[in-house]
C-alpha cells in the first residue's frame, strides 16, 4: 500500500513538472514571438525613415535645379507632345486622330462586319494607307524614330454584352489588324515587326458625347498608338518638375 502511494506521488510530481515545463515553453514561445514582432516593427520604422530621407533628398535636389535646367529637361519630356502636334498637322482632317494621346482611330464598322473579327477585303486598302501615313510621319522624324518603342493596336467595343464577350472580340480584332499590318512590305522594310503589339480593351475605354453619354458608334473602334522609350519615366519627371517651386 505504501509502495503504491509512493508511486502515485512520484507520478503526480512528474505530471506537475511536465506541466510546469510546458507552461515555461509556452511563455518562451510568446517572448520569442514578441521579440520577432518588435524587430519587424523597428525594421519597418527604419525603412520608413530611410524612404523619407531619400524623398527629402530628392526634393532638395529638385529645388536646386535652375530654371534653365528645368527647361532643358522639359524639352526632353515634351518630345511626345511635339510629335502629336506634328502628326496633327501632317495627317490633316482626313484621319480620325486623338490630339491628346496621339492615337489613330479607325471605326470597327468599316473594318469588320457586326460581331466578326475577319477584316473586310475592301477595308484593307484604307487600313494600309492610313497606317503608312501615320507611321511614316513618325519615322520621318529621326529623333522619334530612334525613340520609338512600341506600336500598339488596341481593340475597343461598346458596352453592349458582357465584359468577357467583348474582351474576346476586341482582342481578336486587334490581332486581325496586327497580322495584316505585319504582312505589309512597308512593315518589313522598316523593321517594325518587333514593335507591333495587340491588345483588347473590351468596353473599358468607351467614348462619351457632350452629354456624358456613351457614343456606341465611336466606341466600337481600333486604335493604333505609339509609345516612346521611357514614356512613363519622362511623364513622372515632368510631374515632379511641375510640383517643385523655383528657387530663383
Amino acid at each position: 500500500m505504501f509502495q503504491k502511494q509512493s508511486d502515485r506521488e512520484e507520478i503526480s510530481f512528474w505530471l506537475s513538472y511536465t506541466s510546469l515545463m510546458v507552461g515555461l515553453l509556452f511563455i518562451f514561445i510568446l517572448l520569442i514571438g514578441a521579440i520577432f514582432l518588435k524587430s519587424i516593427v523597428l525594421k519597418s520604422n527604419v525603412e520608413k525613415d530611410r524612404k523619407i530621407e531619400e524623398l527629402n533628398a530628392q526634393i532638395i535636389l529638385m529645388q536646386n535645379i535652375s530654371q534653365e535646367q528645368k527647361v532643358k529637361i522639359k524639352s526632353v519630356t515634351g518630345v511626345k507632345l511635339k510629335v502629336i502636334a506634328e502628326l496633327k498637322e501632317s495627317l490633316g482632317k482626313n484621319i480620325s486622330f486623338d490630339t491628346k494621346s496621339g492615337s489613330l482611330r479607325l471605326s470597327s464598322n468599316i473594318l469588320f462586319d457586326k460581331g466578326s473579327f475577319i477584316l473586310k477585303e475592301r477595308a484593307k486598302i484604307e487600313l494600309k494607307n492610313v497606317f503608312i501615313n501615320y507611321i511614316g510621319s513618325l519615322l520621318s522624324n529621326k529623333t522619334v524614330k530612334n525613340k520609338l518603342d512600341r506600336i500598339v493596336i488596341e481593340g475597343h467595343t461598346d458596352s453592349d454584352g458582357t465584359y468577357l464577350l467583348n474582351l474576346n472580340l476586341s482582342q481578336q480584332r486587334a490581332y486581325a489588324v496586327m497580322n495584316y499590318l505585319l504582312s505589309l512590305e512597308f512593315t518589313k522594310r522598316n523593321n517594325l515587326q518587333a514593335l507591333l503589339v495587340a491588345s483588347g480593351r473590351s468596353y473599358l475605354d468607351t467614348i462619351t458625347n457632350d452629354k456624358n453619354q456613351e457614343d456606341k458608334l465611336l466606341s466600337r473602334r481600333i486604335e493604333i498608338k505609339f509609345r516612346l522609350k521611357n514614356d512613363d519615366a519622362m511623364y513622372q519627371i515632368e510631374r515632379i518638375l511641375d510640383s517643385v517651386p523655383s528657387t530663383e
